[in-house]
């Protein structure tokens, strides 16, 4: 399901300048429009997105990167200040539940110091269906969240996580099996 595959960019292009660009502009519009107006809030998710499923339902405060990484099943639903660093994919399954202040992150940069800031790399993370993740959690590059489980509030998730289990804790840990 998930390739792990790094991609490595260059900061400071004028692509992928323009790339950001393009995706501040739909965040800012989104996060602008009336909340009551569902229609062409999901319109714009749609345009942002590189593809979303039915009824995605995303809180005030968004904020990505590029926008079009992000590929979200049936029913997706994130709550208030949800970060989505997508400079490699993010695909969510169907039914998916992600609480407030959530960080999804793709991106990261060298340990080494000369030129950290100067080029980076994404790694994809997949999130399985029928998954709930928890208010304040941080999903970290490269991670794979199997189908049903669930990540507690607070987790820093820095590994996969199987299949209908309960993870939590910094670094998430198996508490359960569902």
């Amino acid at each position: 399901m998930n390739d792990k595959k790094k991609i490595y960019y260059e900061r400071g292009t004028e692509e992928l300048k323009l790339k950001n660009i393009r995706a501040h502009k739909l965040v800012r519009e989104f996060n602008d429009s009336n909340i009551e107006d569902s229609t062409k809030r999901e319109e714009i998710i749609k345009e942002l997105f590189g593809s979303a499923g039915v009824s995605p339902s995303i809180e005030h405060n968004f904020h990505c990167d590029l926008g079009y990484n992000i590929h979200v099943g049936d029913n997706f639903y994130t709550g208030y200040n949800c970060t989505i660093l997508d400079m490699a994919e993010v695909r969510v399954g169907h039914n998916c539940m992600i609480g407030p202040n959530v960080g999804i992150y793709t991106a990261g940069h060298s340990i080494e110091p000369k030129d950290r800031n100067k080029s980076g790399y994404g790694i994809s993370i997949t999130i399985g269906n029928d998954v709930w993740i928890g208010g304040s959690c941080v999903i970290l590059a490269g991670v794979t969240i199997g189908d049903n489980s669930i990540v507690a509030a607070g987790s820093v998730v820095t590994k996969d996580v199987p299949a209908n289990t309960i993870v939590a804790g910094n670094p998430a840990k198996i508490l359960k099996n569902i």
